[in-house]
């Protein structure tokens, strides 16, 4: 694969809200491989290929204006993270702004770099309530919407959707906070204590075992958990780098299953 540059892979990416912004179906859904895959929220039953991808653009981004505030993007190999607040208009007295991690995995096509899954780390259950506060100007868009996903998507798609209601919650994100805490500190005994015996950390796509992460990992200062299906979403920052971590559980009250770290010290 050829070697694309930091802001080449930027490029790729910011194009995403553009075309969104600009209400512009053509160029969003062309940003994706042919067997590109849109997982959003995480958790919720992906969309995977063009029609799928076409139908996702027609549901929840054309009828609304999406404005994307950025915090930080993560560059590591061919993987872009972009740490946002979405402020989503969903009608003229109805907006919301709704925290999330966006990854998009990248691959080359034709000498040109492709969105070959874009995976969005938001709690559905949260941006629901805060959705309900708007009161009765809530109910004609809510009615909008569910019509928009059964027209589009049908039931079972709709059912699809539903399921980003499901995730591992709170109990999770408390043990990946004691995690973070303990390997800030060099405490690899007590951050290990909240690791399944089996479980696999990488840093960068290298394989970090045998606690080479707690090495590498001490000092980090972590922010914005996300519980998106059975993985809580973090935006980490060191004194060198900033990052991102994927902590996968089977259960809320599990050991974490896997750990994977993205470091880019240009961030």
């Amino acid at each position: 694969m050829q070697t694309f540059s930091r802001d080449e892979m930027l490029s790729v990416v910011e194009r995403s809200p553009t075309a969104a912004g600009a209400h512009d179906r053509d160029a969003w859904v062309g940003l994706f491989t042919a067997d590109g895959i849109v997982n959003d929220p995480v958790g919720s039953r992906p969309h995977a290929g063009r029609g799928e991808i076409e139908r996702f653009y027609d549901t929840f981004i054309g009828p609304r204006n999406v404005t994307f505030h950025r915090n930080v993007d993560v560059v590591c190999g061919h993987t872009v993270v972009r740490d946002v607040e979405l402020e989503v208009e969903m009608s003229a007295k109805v907006t919301m702004r709704v925290p999330v991690h966006i990854r998009y995995d990248l691959r080359e096509v034709g000498k040109q770099l492709r969105i070959e899954r874009l995976a969005a780390y938001w709690e559905l259950p949260g941006m629901i309530a805060q959705f309900m506060q708007s009161g009765i100007a809530a109910a004609p868009v809510s009615l909008h919407l569910s019509r928009a996903l059964v027209k589009n998507q049908g039931l079972l798609g709709a059912l699809g959707f539903a399921g980003g209601f499901r995730r591992v919650g709170a109990g999770a994100k408390a043990t990946v906070a004691n995690f973070m805490d303990a390997v800030a500190t060099g405490d690899a005994a007590g951050a290990g204590r909240y690791l399944d015996r089996e479980a696999a950390v990488t840093i960068s796509g290298d394989d970090a075992g045998g606690q080479v992460w707690a090495t590498a990992l001490r000092g980090l200062r972590a922010h914005k958990y996300l519980a998106a299906g059975h993985t809580v979403a973090v935006g980490l920052e060191h004194d060198d780098w900033k990052g991102f971590g994927l902590f996968e559980f089977d259960s809320s009250r599990g050991p974490i299953k896997s750990v994977d770290v993205l470091i880019d010290p240009d961030a």
